[in-house]
């Protein structure tokens, strides 16, 4: 993290200064705080006005310590909203950890705290002590929110400390934490000032009470801190010789902030500070601007007691009891102050990325045109609590919003789409079209026919995978017809169509049903990539090269991928330029072209640049994790991709690959009952996504699971129906892919006669998952150098001895290597001969133990 940069001198003198407000510098707390935080939680629990925020305010400016503050509100009981201002908290130390989180959604499956923790866990150094205060902890309720912050808490991180500033005691289970006495805590009495300390603050003050009045005062105000500075301020203003009458402090507090704090102020400047308290964000710069007179920013400066300035994170936060008051005056605004506060507040939000406070206050001010320019600029596909959040907003907007607002229809219909309530959003808009239809057909009304057809485009398309329906074409024609009248501009990321775990979302095994799907993509991409900004370019490619892929057709494979590939780009479709790359990895390695495969791992990197590919860092974990999974390398999996299946809030739509990943990682590490778990948990799931292809890859990859544990049944019935299934299709590659644990689990169906598994099949299947497992060896982790090494030891095999080699390594006869290398059994010998005579060999085990030792194995280089 950045280097903290508050000044030091700040606190050089015995009182604190800000501003004309004197506050007492207190040892004895801080003494308190310096020892509490050697313990990874700090509860600072008492009542308002106990000073609480100032003292660990003032303790983290001279500490030796990074610290993150996070203010929290009642509106960070919306997860999202928590999120964006847990952000914002981390950006004050570490903008780069702050961009990463702000990638990723608010983490509560265990799949996105595991990828939450591996921020902080690349992010934080090992040499420096980090603070995490969470000011106003009482206010939340959001069990989710809830159970990161008790997760982020109780983190393994031993220089992460984190305070809880709260009312009441945090709802956390911190049990455990605490039996190995490694929560410290400061309550009320800790907190309430001495005798001594109120002393020494009045004479600060230069308030000179007599003897029997700070008597009276301190048993009146019994240590509370903004009692005490109440009492002070009637000293002050009263006039001299007025004695001070002791009062009950909590039952008049409202009442004395009315006469010592507000009555003196101009109405102007109480105005304002009654304005403030409709909104959360105090920051310089909005504050600036809805201030009418620069004099306001300056007498609201000059409350430094009640409302204090975060330096950490820019902005000012306003005491409680003095908040609590304000709002208590806001019927003395008019509705038009109201609404011009936080129009203008919305529009400081929404410049500045916070794009749900934006929604929020655009919807308090009534302007749901801004409101829903917004929403526009979001991601088509939204992760369903936020989708569902947004609906929520839509549907309470008054009815005559729809009929001022046509656009307001598009995305009210699209949410619904979202959240796959296909039927309803139908319905709606095909009433809604009716009377778009029968109007004049001005720019607005034609940009909403063409919204509107879109949307029913795009369920059609969704809903194809199980209605087998491929009309849907005609409806984006449409749209492109209302969008010739009067075109306009869209652009990413509401423009980039999403992709789930297979581009040919079909779900039946039918022959040409494939073909079919693919042509009516094809049909409507030159419709919508037109009127909706390129959306769908590059895809009708794809979903050829993925069928080409999986027919085992290499050549034909590459062809449409990098044509797809190009089109993506063209039109700033990121998801298909990420699978495009994915199938570019498989083809690669299917053929064992190492070089290749670097370059499209290099691309892949390079996607996490664009900012408006909002799932860049999900998607590039799922992708890299088939990869190092498939590769042996599993260790440098995405955290969250290692654990054990597990619902989450992805949408349905887009969901599917992660499981395959999942499944392949456990297999990697041979813990196949977890693999098993993977597979099963996706094979019971209620969903209608389950693609033809994503059946095919699931058994096969269970097949050979189950074989593993020793279930020959098992293993044989699930390779059965992925035969089946593959059959009408001549799908090989899920059998291909899978290696020489496919190549094992085919032989021992031909030697046991498995039921159901054509012997020829079975004779294909093995060898070429054989052939596959040879290339496959050649490029697993192989270094650029390795070729130089080989020389230098002074062993050259030719690229026919390499690939002889590798198979005997694998334990293939010499009748299976001549059988996948279309070489004769003598060729064999003679080769395996030359290989011996070249290593100094005497039989197999010798010349793989060599080559081993020589790293030539290892490194898998060929040489001409």
């Amino acid at each position: 993290m950045e280097k903290n940069t508050i000044k030091q001198s700040f606190y050089s003198n015995v009182p604190i200064n800000s501003g004309n407000q004197i506050y007492l510098k207190r040892p004895r707390i801080d003494r308190l705080l310096e020892q509490a935080v050697q313990n990874p939680v700090v509860i600072i629990n008492a009542g308002a006005g106990y000073g609480k925020t100032h003292a660990v305010y003032s303790f983290v400016h001279k500490y030796p310590a990074l610290t993150c503050w996070i203010q929290l509100s009642e509106r960070d009981n919306i997860s999202e909203r928590f999120w964006e201002n847990f952000v914002t908290g981390v950006s004050t130390g570490n903008r780069s950890a702050a961009e990463r989180l702000m990638a990723i959604d608010f983490p509560e499956t265990e799949r996105q705290l595991e990828r939450y923790w591996s921020i902080p866990r690349e992010e934080t150094r090992t040499d420096a002590k980090y603070i995490f205060v969470y000011d106003d902890f009482h206010l939340l309720q959001n069990k989710g929110v809830l159970r990161f912050l008790e997760l982020s808490i109780t983190s393994p991180f031993p220089n992460i400390t984190s305070i809880l500033i709260s009312r009441t005691e945090p709802a956390l289970d911190i049990k455990k934490l605490q039996a190995r006495g490694l929560v410290s805590r400061i309550t009320e009495d800790d907190l309430r000032f001495t005798q001594e300390e109120m002393v020494e603050y009045f004479h600060v003050q230069n308030i000179k009470p007599s003897p029997q009045t700070l008597t009276a005062i301190y048993h009146d105000a019994e240590g509370w801190a903004f009692a005490i500075h109440l009492a002070g301020l009637s000293l002050k203003n009263a006039t001299p010789g007025t004695p001070y009458i002791p009062q009950a402090m909590r039952a008049n507090i409202f009442k004395l902030i009315a006469t010592e704090i507000m009555a003196p102020l101009p109405p102007p400047l109480q105005r304002f500070l009654i304005k403030l308290s409709l909104i959360d964000h105090l920051v310089p710069e909005l504050l600036e601007n809805l201030a009418e007179d620069p004099s306001l920013i300056e007498g609201m400066k000059n409350l430094d007691s009640f409302i204090r300035f975060d330096a950490y994170r820019n902005v000012y936060h306003i005491h409680h009891l003095f908040l609590h008051y304000l709002r208590g005056r806001q019927d003395e605004l008019t509705e038009y102050d109201k609404k011009d506060l936080w129009h203008k507040t919305a529009a400081w939000c929404a410049a500045n990325n916070q794009k749900l406070d934006a929604i929020n206050y655009y919807e308090k001010a009534g302007d749901y045109e801004r409101l829903i320019g917004v929403v526009e600029t979001m991601s088509t596909i939204l992760p369903n609590r936020m989708a569902r959040r947004l609906l929520e907003i839509m549907e309470r907007a008054p009815e005559e919003i729809y009929s001022q607002i046509a656009t307001a229809q598009v995305i009210r219909t699209g949410l619904y789409l979202t959240l796959e309530m296909f039927d309803k959003s139908r319905e709606e808009l095909i009433k809604v079209i009716g009377k778009l239809e029968a109007q004049p057909l001005t720019p607005t009304v034609t940009r909403t026919l063409t919204g509107c057809y879109n949307n029913l485009g795009f369920i059609g398309m969704n809903t194809s995978a199980y209605t087998r329906n491929y009309d849907y074409v005609q409806y984006f024609e449409k749209a492109q017809q209302y969008y010739d009248l009067h075109r306009f501009e869209t652009g990413p990321p509401i423009t980039i169509i999403p992709l789930g775990s297979y581009l040919c979302r079909v779900t039946s095994e039918e022959k040409g049903e494939i073909e079919r799907y693919i042509a009516a993509i094809s049909a409507s991409i030159p419709f919508t990539s037109l009127t909706f900004g390129g959306c769908a370019l590059g895809m009708d490619d794809l979903c050829r090269g993925e069928l080409a892929f999986f027919r085992g057709d290499m050549p034909g494979a590459e062809q449409f991928v990098l044509r797809a590939l190009q089109n993506a780009r063209r039109g700033n479709q990121y998801d298909t330029e990420n699978r495009a790359l994915f199938y570019l990895l498989r083809i690669n390695l299917a053929r064992g072209n190492y070089g290749l495969i670097e370059d499209a791992l290099k691309q892949l990197e390079n996607q996490l640049n664009e900012q408006y590919y909002p799932s860049r860092y999900i998607n590039h974990d799922i992708v890299t994790g088939w990869y190092y999974a498939h590769t042996g390398q599993a260790d440098r999996l995405a955290p969250w991709l290692r654990n054990d299946f597990e619902k989450n809030d992805f949408n349905s739509i887009v969901y599917g690959l992660e499981i395959m990943v999942k499944a392949k990682y456990h297999f990697a590490e041979r813990r196949y009952p977890a693999a098993l778990a993977v597979l099963e948990s996706w094979e019971t799931r209620n969903s209608p996504w389950a693609f033809i292809l994503e059946k095919i890859e699931c058994k096969a990859l269970k097949a050979v699971c189950c074989y593993q544990l020793r279930d020959k049944p098992g293993a044989f019935s699930a390779l059965e129906q992925a035969y089946r299934l593959a059959l009408p299709n001549a799908f090989s590659m899920p059998f291909t892919e899978l290696g020489k644990d496919m190549r094992t689990l085919a032989d021992a169906a031909l030697k046991d006669n498995a039921p159901g598994l054509p012997r020829e099949w079975l004779e294909k299947v093995r060898l070429t998952a054989a052939a596959y497992a040879r290339k496959l060896f050649a490029v697993s982790g192989v270094p650029a150098a390795a070729g130089e090494k080989l020389n230098r030891r002074g062993v050259k095999l030719s690229r026919r001895e390499m690939e002889v080699l590798t198979n005997l390594a694998q334990g293939m006869t010499q009748e299976e290597i001549a059988g996948i290398s279309s070489l004769s059994v003598n060729t064999v010998k003679s080769v395996i001969r030359s290989i011996y005579n070249k290593l100094g060999a005497i039989n197999k085990a010798d010349a793989v133990r060599i080559a081993a030792s020589l790293e030539i194995l290892e490194t898998g280089e060929e040489n001409p």
